[in-house]
C-alpha cells in the first residue's frame, strides 16, 4: 500500500450513509457563488510532500471548499489563512489555494482531515470519526518522515492521538494520559511530537482568537522541532 493507492481508496469511500448523502446533496444545491462549479462532492484524500516532517491535521472538508475542489483546505477561507501561513514559513509555495490546477506545492509538509467527507454543520458523529479512523492511521504509517503533527483544533488533537496510538510506530512513547489541548502546546512522544494550534475557522480567525501572528509561530515551532531530529521511522 502506497500513498496513491490509498487515495484511491479514501476517494471510493461510503462508509457513512449521512455523510453521503450530505456531500452529494451539497454538489448538486451548490452555493450561489459556485453555481457554475462542478462539485467533487466525494471523500477529501490528504495533501502534500510525500516525504514531509510535518503532517498536519485538521477537522473535515468543508462544504464549498474541499468536497468541491476535491483537495483539503482549497477553496475556502480556512485554507486561505491556513495556506497563507505556511507559505510566510517555507512549507508551501505560494499563499493561497483556489483550486486542485493553480500550482500550489507543500514542502516538507501534508495535509490532512480526521473525516474526509464534509459532515453538516461541520461536525461529525462519533461513529464517522471512527469510520475514517484507519485512513489517518494509515497515511501517518506511510508517511516515514514525520517528526511533528499540527493539530488544529481540538477535533483535530483527538483524532491524530488516537491514529498514531493505533499506528503503533516504533520509538513513539505515549504518557498515561492525554495532555489537554491548548493553542501552542507541545507534547513530545518520544521521536514524534504533536503540536497544537486553534482551527483556522472563520469563528476563530475572524473574531482574532487566532491571528496570523499565532499560527506563524506554530509553524515555526514545528519546524524547529522537525529539525532536532532527520532519521527516519524504520
Amino acid at each position: 500500500m502506497d500513498l496513491e493507492a490509498l487515495t484511491n481508496e479514501i476517494v471510493a469511500c461510503r462508509a457513512c450513509p449521512r455523510l453521503v448523502e450530505w456531500r452529494e446533496r451539497v454538489g448538486q444545491e451548490k452555493r450561489a457563488a459556485f453555481r457554475t462549479d462542478t462539485y467533487w462532492a466525494k471523500p477529501v484524500p490528504g495533501f502534500g510532500d510525500p516525504n514531509a516532517r510535518i503532517v498536519i491535521v485538521g477537522l473535515a472538508p468543508a462544504a464549498h471548499g474541499g468536497n468541491r475542489t476535491g483537495r483539503v483546505f482549497t477553496g475556502d477561507r480556512s485554507g486561505d489563512f491556513l495556506f497563507a501561513s505556511m507559505y510566510r514559513v517555507g512549507l508551501a509555495n505560494q499563499p493561497e489555494s483556489a483550486h486542485v490546477d493553480d500550482g500550489l506545492q507543500l514542502k516538507d509538509a501534508y495535509v490532512a482531515a480526521a473525516v474526509r467527507c464534509a459532515p453538516p454543520a461541520n461536525k461529525p458523529t462519533p461513529e464517522e470519526r471512527d469510520a475514517c479512523m484507519p485512513y489517518l492511521v494509515r497515511e501517518l504509517t506511510l508517511l516515514r518522515q514525520t517528526r511533528v503533527v499540527v493539530v488544529l483544533g481540538a477535533f483535530g488533537y483527538a483524532a491524530a492521538w488516537t491514529a498514531l496510538k493505533e499506528a503503533t510506530l516504533p520509538d513513539v512513547v505515549f504518557p498515561r494520559a492525554r495532555p489537554r489541548f491548548a493553542h501552542g502546546c507541545v507534547v513530545h512522544l518520544g521521536r514524534l511530537a504533536i503540536v497544537g494550534s486553534y482551527h483556522p475557522s472563520q469563528q476563530n480567525t475572524f473574531t482574532g482568537k487566532l491571528t496570523p501572528e499565532m499560527l506563524d509561530d506554530v509553524f515555526a515551532r514545528a519546524l524547529h522541532l522537525a529539525s532536532a531530529t532527520t532519521s527516519p521511522i524504520a
